[in-house]
């Protein structure tokens, strides 16, 4: 139990939703209609599996894939819906800071403290604690962090007491931690403690059949929070939509739609009124074949852009409509190199003359 002499945080009951209620809607800001996107049917299906335990689990994908609201599907699925969720960034806060963040501190801890303050340890007593950018937390709140979860016990800064907590984990990283191990920036201790379970978020660029859902479903809810003017998209805004690589993923769809539904005028969106860095990488995932070179040539250069354009051979040889099996023997028939297929940056090419 905690200290009952300290002011307790406010808890904010939650009806409990059924779990296909919660992965339609909490989670739909991570991709649209997911149910379209096989890869986040697989990691909506592992959070339905993962949620009820007290598991701690570790988030990874890159900036904008959605990890929070990963991260809070997994806490409206657990029996601990009824208490708080509590987000802490570690990369905003620094040293002594963000462990005062973290734990706490005691009236006259330091100069400047004035009043007793809970920290987020304390405020999510029998709920979930979400660290992301975990990987910027410094050596010292590592150790301090990793005491915690092994006793469900801390201090707070300037005080002597030990108080009891129930917190589940989950936290989120862009970076490649077992690398931060290596290197010894980050606890190995402490990693394998926040990876009991491990949930990788893909890119959008790896999920582009889902993109023009993503798009309409932010055009319409852009419309309805600005009480704008209903609108389209052109069929070639959606095309190009599915060909850019979104660095910012999901979180750079959803602000460019925004600013086209405060932008736009006409009840149309085209070509035009897009932005500018994304006009630009229109011709980046097109397959050009000159007149004149022979149908074994052009498969050739197609199953070699291909193998450039997705994340893997099977990708590959879904998007071709082949099996796997003829897939190789074509890389083997155009001495095509024997490698992971490449970056993934598109789920899709054009084919111009």
């Amino acid at each position: 139990m905690r200290d009952d002499t300290a002011p307790r945080a406010q808890h904010h009951t939650r009806r409990r939703r059924p779990p296909s209620e919660v992965l339609l809607s909490d989670v739909r800001a991570l991709g649209g209609s997911v149910v379209h996107s096989t890869l986040m049917r697989e990691v909506l299906d592992l959070v339905a599996r993962v949620a009820p335990s007290d598991a701690s689990v570790l988030l990874t994908g890159e900036s904008g894939v959605g990890k929070e609201i990963v991260a809070r599907a997994i806490h409206q699925l657990s029996p601990r819906v009824s208490r708080d969720f509590v987000a802490i960034n570690c990369a905003s806060l620094f040293g002594e800071t963000l462990e005062n963040e973290l734990f706490g501190h005691e009236k006259g801890a330091f100069t400047s403290a004035d009043a007793q303050k809970l920290g987020v340890f304390e405020v999510a007593d029998g709920g979930t604690l979400f660290l992301d950018e975990v990987n910027e937390m410094g050596t010292t709140c590592q150790a301090k962090v990793l005491r915690a979860l092994e006793r469900r016990e801390f201090r707070r800064l300037g005080g002597t007491r030990k108080l009891k907590v129930d917190v589940r984990i989950v936290a989120a990283t862009n970076a490649d931690l077992s690398e931060a191990v290596r290197t010894h920036q980050f606890r190995e201790d402490l990693y394998y403690r926040l990876n009991v379970i491990h949930i990788h978020i893909p890119p959008l660029r790896e999920r582009r059949e889902a993109i023009p859902l993503m798009a309409q479903q932010f055009l319409q809810e852009f419309s309805e929070k600005y009480r704008t003017r209903s609108r389209r998209f052109t069929d070639p805004v959606l095309d190009r939509f599915s060909l850019y690589a979104w660095p910012g993923n999901v979180r750079e769809l959803r602000n460019v739609v925004e600013s086209l539904v405060l932008t736009v005028r006409g009840e149309q969106i085209g070509l035009r009124d897009l932005p500018a860095t994304i006009c630009a990488s229109a011709h980046a995932n097109e397959i050009r074949l000159p007149i004149g070179m022979t149908l074994r040539e052009a498969e050739k250069e197609i199953v070699r852009r291909y193998l450039e354009l997705y994340p893997t051979r099977k990708a590959v040889a879904e998007v071709l409509d082949i099996g796997l099996r003829t897939l190789h023997a074509k890389i083997k028939a155009y001495s095509l190199p024997l490698r992971r297929a490449g970056t993934g940056v598109s789920r899709r090419a054009k084919t111009a003359r």
